[in-house]
């Protein structure tokens, strides 16, 4: 793939997220509308594969996970408060005449650490 269409500007409401499904319906592609920008990334956290159109809040261009408090800055990629240990891998992201596209070689998946398969009681208990 390259630059694949992924919805209209018009369907990511500022401050929002949105899940959209690109490549034949096979790859899942979260678009962001920081206010002052697009992002395009994977649908869930570094972290414990949360879902973040579920999970995910967007504040001041800062994405954060509600489930546990990872935040990153959507217009700088920089990870946000002392909770955050990953960064945020996004696609190439681009407005034209109001449609988004993002650059699409392969899905981006994250890989996860056995600690990150701990369940909520575990995880607050060890902090």
């Amino acid at each position: 793939m390259s630059w694949t269409k992924v919805c209209m500007a018009s369907d990511v409401k500022p401050n929002t997220l949105k899940k959209f499904w690109v490549g034949g319906g096979v790859i899942p592609v979260l678009i962001a509308n920081y206010g002052s920008g697009f992002a395009a990334m994977p649908p869930v956290c570094p972290h414990m594969e949360e879902p973040l159109e579920e999970s995910g809040v967007l504040a001041n261009c800062v994405l954060t996970c509600t489930k546990h408090l990872w935040a990153w800055n959507l217009s700088t990629l920089e990870q946000q408060g002392t909770e955050t240990e990953k960064d945020l891998k996004t696609y190439q992201c681009k407005e034209e005449n109001g449609e988004i596209f993002a650059f699409i070689e392969e899905e981006i998946v994250y890989e996860f650490d056995d600690e990150d398969d701990m369940d909520d009681d575990s995880f607050f208990a060890q902090n």
